[in-house]
């Protein structure tokens, strides 16, 4: 039984990361159509809203939630896990995820409605925060777990995170010089 919950929870982990991605992508695509013609503006936004719109509320809100049930499963079978740190870094750590996504929505809404809060560049970084939890709750599950090096751990996530902001100022500038 432990097996299938397992497997259930990390199927709807990677459809929520999934979501987590690719909503944002579209977040920035709509933002980047609102600079265009008015005759690409009338057939892109509307299409964006749309994709958006099925991503969020047919894959994305589901995923969440069935991680959560598969995931809060588990421990209901597995209680001694509470009382180890990894997990209680780890069960940190998805509720922050569960914020972002909950963040991720009010956008969602605000776009929705055609309110234009944030730029492309700022959507662009927003977007690598799902990454940063992607790589600090794997490598929490699968290696601080074992080795209790926090350190090395603080330290790996703080260079994914600069990895990240580099690649996106690198890809604004490349853009820019493109323009």
């Amino acid at each position: 039984m432990i097996d299938y919950l397992k497997a259930f929870h990390l199927i709807f982990i990677v459809t929520w990361f999934a979501g987590l991605f690719y909503i944002v992508r579209l977040f920035i695509y709509q933002t980047e159509a609102k600079d265009k013609s008015e005759v690409e503006q009338s057939i892109l936004i509307p299409q964006f809203k749309i994709m958006a719109k099925r991503l969020w509320y047919g894959i994305t809100w589901p995923s969440m939630i069935l991680v959560l049930i598969f995931g809060s499963w588990l421990i209901f079978e597995k209680t001694f896990l509470l009382k180890q740190a990894w997990m209680l870094n780890k069960l940190l750590m998805v509720g922050g995820l569960v914020a972002y996504h909950l963040l991720n929505h009010k956008i969602f809404k605000e776009l929705m409605a055609d309110k234009y809060r944030w730029n492309s560049i700022k959507l662009r970084l927003w977007n690598e925060l799902a990454t940063v939890f992607l790589f600090a709750i794997i490598f929490t599950v699968m290696v601080f777990r074992y080795n209790h090096n926090v350190v090395v751990g603080v330290l790996g996530i703080v260079g994914v995170i600069t990895s990240l902001v580099l690649a996106v100022m690198a890809y604004k500038k490349f853009r820019s010089k493109k323009s």
